[in-house]
């Protein structure tokens, strides 16, 4: 699952593979926020991220669908 996490003031976002499931990261997400803390997640390579939920500016949470590659013939 592709998450991407825009941070206040800061152009650039945080964008990353993990294997945690859409619920698990909308409930750390909200837990973070609710209680002023950090939000920290786990990548698909076993790297941990740790934002403070106050700069969060938003969290995205993709499909963990495949990425095509190639060409269609047609």
């Amino acid at each position: 699952m592709e998450i991407r996490i825009g941070i206040q003031n800061v152009a650039r976002e945080i964008s990353f593979q993990t294997d945690m499931s859409k619920d698990d990261v909308t409930a750390k997400v909200r837990a973070a926020v609710n209680d002023k803390a950090t939000l920290e997640l786990t990548d698909d390579k076993g790297g941990t991220i740790i934002v403070p939920a106050g700069v969060l500016g938003y969290v995205e949470i993709g499909d963990a669908t495949a990425r095509r590659v190639g060409f269609i013939a047609g």
